[in-house]
């Protein structure tokens, strides 16, 4: 079976030998209230504080840049790094893999399953870093670890595909099949915990991002040898609790679905979708008919959730809208495109690696290759098929939104502009020219794009 992956900008734990290097009180006392995100300020995660790539419109937002238009600094990031940058307050957060050895630079397209089934040779050294928001200064690194890997990346991949998160208080950064660790807003270690690397899918390697909520750091680890689904104390690194997932490899960031019932911790599966309550145990599950190559991240408007998966070699590509209230099993029955539970069904509306994207009434599809559909995001009603970007475009990060526009990020580093709506429309397109495959973070007024090398602050603002 011809397979392939780009593993983006999402991030796994794996395993838990408990290393402890310190116990942190709570930054803010009882009856003082914590800090929060929002969307004019901070982009704490993959795909912005809901999870769903939509930023606040803010008329500094650009539609048009270049490497020097509209650009307001530009920092040199070492190494290779998909992960995404994060946004809290005045401070911008990267990770990135330094190699003394062999540096062999990914390269666009499909890989049709061509792994890399021996670990990277020599010394690497993990590294987080913290910029200035407004100057890109460099504030504070630090090498979270040094050594030679222990497991192969797939080689459109890097040893640092996990995207960051932070709650204002803490920052946590997990490098799949390394470990998780969490660092004061200042750059000081805290906590860690330290990752046994399991095998995962022709040695693709780990990619879900972990996400905190209300004290706990979530970390999904879907695996071939045993994957699982964790919480750890955010101020300690103890654990609170461990789910066993009965789940092969899937590289889905999972996500905390605040509905009108409750919050759910929802994971995307090849086997099943499956949500659970804070404590770990299992709400509701279903067979997705999901793809062989579990990718997409799960995330929720309109009071829908919405779940997708498309390996491009697979017949099953599918994508569909949950209802809150479920239990137990929703499994559709054969031929059904909609029950009690499951809003829409639609067997191959799913993308293969940007997650989807809706914005007001519209649910949009980037796929790879560079095509563009719109569905009704309520109903799942199409609203145009395939639209062609240029010819050439291939896309592997997650598109955004602001101003009524959606933005796409191609490979080549050039941004396509499309007004928001019922119509294909091209506005823009803005180039870098540079390898980009990680999902930019937009806050204040402030677009942040990762390219191969670089780290992009772009915004209209004048002053």
């Amino acid at each position: 079976m011809k397979v392939t992956i780009v593993i983006m900008a999402m991030l796994t734990v794996t395993a838990l030998s408990v290393t402890t290097l310190a116990v942190v009180a709570p930054a803010h006392a009882e009856g003082q209230s914590k800090p929060k995100a929002d969307s004019q300020s901070s982009w704490p995660r993959f795909r912005s504080p809901n999870a769903d790539g939509v930023a606040a419109d803010d008329a500094r937002l650009p539609d048009t840049w270049s490497k020097k238009d509209n650009v307001k600094w530009v920092a040199d990031v070492p190494g290779w790094g998909l992960s995404c940058p994060v946004v809290w307050g005045d401070k911008v957060f990267l990770t990135t893999v330094v190699s003394d050895g062999e540096k062999a630079a990914p390269k666009k397209g499909l890989y049709l399953g061509q792994g890399v089934r021996t670990p990277a040779k020599g010394v690497h050294h993990w590294l987080v870093y913290c910029f200035d928001l407004k100057t890109g200064k460099e504030l504070w690194k630090h090498e979270a670890h040094a050594g030679e890997p222990k497991v192969p990346r797939h080689p459109k991949s890097s040893y640092a595909a996990e995207t960051p998160t932070t709650d204002g208080e803490r920052l946590y950064v997990l490098f799949g099949d390394l470990g998780l660790y969490c660092y004061s807003m200042d750059g000081k270690p805290l906590w860690s915990h330290k990752i046994e690397p399991k095998r995962t899918f022709l040695d693709y390697g780990a990619a879900a991002s972990p996400v905190v909520h209300e004290g706990q750091v979530i970390v999904l680890y879907d695996n071939q040898e045993g994957a699982y689904l964790a919480s750890f104390d955010a101020a300690t690194g103890k654990q609170h609790w461990r789910t066993e997932r009965k789940e092969k490899s899937t590289w889905a960031t999972p996500f905390i679905w605040q509905n009108k019932l409750r919050t759910e911790i929802v994971t995307a599966g090849r086997n099943k979708n499956r949500s659970y309550d804070l404590s770990g145990k299992l709400l509701w599950e279903f067979d997705g008919r999901m793809s062989n190559l579990v990718i997409p991240s799960p995330f929720a408007t309109h009071g829908l959730l919405y779940i997708a998966s498309g390996y491009v070699g697979d017949v099953q590509r599918p994508a569909m809208a949950i209802k809150p209230g479920a239990a137990g099993d929703i499994t559709l029955k054969a031929g059904a495109t909609a029950s009690e539970f499951i809003e829409w069904f639609q067997p191959k509306a799913g993308p293969y690696n940007p997650s989807p994207i809706v914005h007001g009434d519209y649910y949009y599809t980037l796929f790879d290759f560079g095509f563009l559909t719109c569905h009704d995001a309520r109903t799942g009603k199409e609203v145009y098929g395939k639209k062609r970007f240029p010819s050439g475009a291939s896309f592997t990060a997650s598109p955004w939104a602001y101003n009524g526009k959606l933005v796409f990020l191609s490979e080549d580093g050039t941004t396509y502009v499309v007004k928001a709506g019922p119509n294909f429309e091209l506005l823009q397109s803005n180039a870098l020219d540079e390898l980009c495959l990680s999902t930019p973070a937009v806050s204040q007024g402030r677009l942040r794009i990762r390219t191969a090398s670089r780290l992009y602050c772009i915004s209209g603002e004048t002053k």
